[in-house]
């Protein structure tokens, strides 16, 4: 097979996570149950937000970006594989992939970002809470939202222009439910150990820097709450960033257990079984671990569902 640039590619295969036709209705079952758990979890959280006059402050306004992100990031992965299933197929474009990655980096890294964002949030609300309001004024939450979507922005093109660099052989199998970069970069018919090096520089940027700004944010403030005198005031000061904490450790866990696979193991099965979990399992709970840990998301929600059923006489 000789090598064939990406134009001249007109559709790639998706190896999906199984093979077997009689398993398929199942898994586009749960995939597509799971799916609208996460867009309905996620819309309530930017609903409840939007609608409720007391959680229009900079916490809840970022955290209605990271639902409109998690929505965006599982659709990215989700909706085509949910089509093939359906149709018994395993193709997907040269376009259709290209647009998969870009979706999926700028997503992905969105919400990374925005995670990075309410952790600085919350450090400005623990460890200065005379000047929060000063600091974290509206135009100041808009300009770091704005900078948020620039730079994601500019993470999905740097992905992009690498991937449509690569050259491939005929019949690319990927082994993936979706088009994963870094399996499209180890498939190309030109493939240099080397060339991981700048996507890994690209990633280690625009996601090392967002984990390093959370990983810093919670040294000052876990530095603040020990000096906290009162074992009550201790534990209010934590709960308010215990629910960011938690979606922290759920999204880069998963994500790093997910890297890890695919580098240690040699199975393709086991890597798509793990990436499930931190592009679908992870967007999925992330309303619950809100609305669960979180008095006024309740609150708003409880509202909402009132106004809903409820029809005064």
């Amino acid at each position: 097979m000789g090598p064939q640039n990406y134009t001249g590619l007109s559709q790639f295969r998706l190896l999906g996570l199984s093979d077997d036709l009689e398993l398929q209705p199942i898994l586009a079952g749960l995939f597509l149950s799971m799916y609208l758990i996460t867009v309905l979890g996620n819309l309530l959280i930017i609903l409840a937000v939007t609608s409720d006059s007391h959680l229009h402050t900079p916490m809840y306004f970022f955290l209605s970006i990271l639902s409109f992100a998690d929505i965006s990031f599982s659709s990215s992965t989700v909706l085509k594989m949910l089509v093939n299933l359906q149709t018994h197929s395993k193709s997907i474009s040269y376009a259709g992939c290209l647009t998969q990655v870009a979706f999926f980096i700028f997503s992905g890294c969105l919400d990374s970002l925005q995670m990075a964002v309410m952790a600085y949030d919350r450090l400005v609300a623990i460890c200065y809470p005379l000047h929060y309001p000063i600091i974290m004024n509206p135009r100041f939450c808009g300009l770091l939202v704005v900078l948020s979507l620039c730079l994601s922005l500019l993470d999905s093109l740097a992905h992009c222009l690498i991937v449509s660099q690569l050259n491939f052989c005929e019949d690319v199998e990927i082994p993936s439910f979706f088009c994963d970069p870094s399996q499209l970069l180890k498939l190309a018919c030109d493939y240099i150990p080397t060339k991981n090096i700048f996507i890994y520089l690209v990633s280690a940027v625009f996601g090392g820097i967002p984990a390093s700004g959370i990983l810093y944010s919670y040294i000052q403030i876990v530095s603040t709450i020990l000096g906290v005198p009162s074992t009550n005031g201790k534990y209010k000061a934590f709960s308010t960033c215990g629910s960011h904490l938690s979606v922290v450790c759920l999204f880069y866990g998963t994500g790093l257990i997910a890297y890890c696979s695919s580098v240690l193991s040699d199975t393709p099965r086991k890597v798509m079984v793990v990436s499930v979990m931190y592009t679908i399992i992870s967007p999925m709970l992330n309303p619950f671990v809100y609305s669960l840990r979180n008095r006024d998301i309740k609150k708003a929600l409880w509202f909402l569902a009132c106004k809903a059923t409820c029809h005064p006489y």
